[in-house]
């Protein structure tokens, strides 16, 4: 398998290019958390269930990603700074096809 680039704007406003494997069944909140863009303790708090939206990102590029499940809606209708593209990352999972995804970190609520 191959890694993929992905751009990520954290909380601070300082975006990065990072590589992110396509070949450990990872999700976005957790690619966010190994490379240390979010506080410990910031992101990621209930695991990557869908319950928390600590690790919600504004989705920059125009990827095509899997449709927002009902989990995921109903966590996003109770987050704060929620906007049009805004996804769980947790949610996100990284696959070959969202190479040069695009995203920013929502503010922390």
């Amino acid at each position: 398998m191959k890694d993929i680039t992905l751009k990520i704007t954290d909380r601070e406003g300082a975006t990065h290019n990072i590589l992110a494997p396509t070949d450990m069944a990872m999700n976005l909140m957790e690619v966010v958390r190994s490379y240390e863009l979010a506080p410990e303790g910031t992101i990621g708090i209930c695991g990557g269930m869908a319950m928390c939206a600590s690790c919600q990102c504004y989705v920059k590029s125009d990827h095509q990603l899997p449709e927002i499940s009902q989990d995921e809606d109903l966590m996003l209708a109770e987050a704060f700074y929620v906007e049009d593209n805004s996804r769980l990352g947790c949610q996100i999972h990284i696959t070959p096809e969202l190479d040069g995804l695009e995203v920013e970190l929502a503010p922390e609520s």
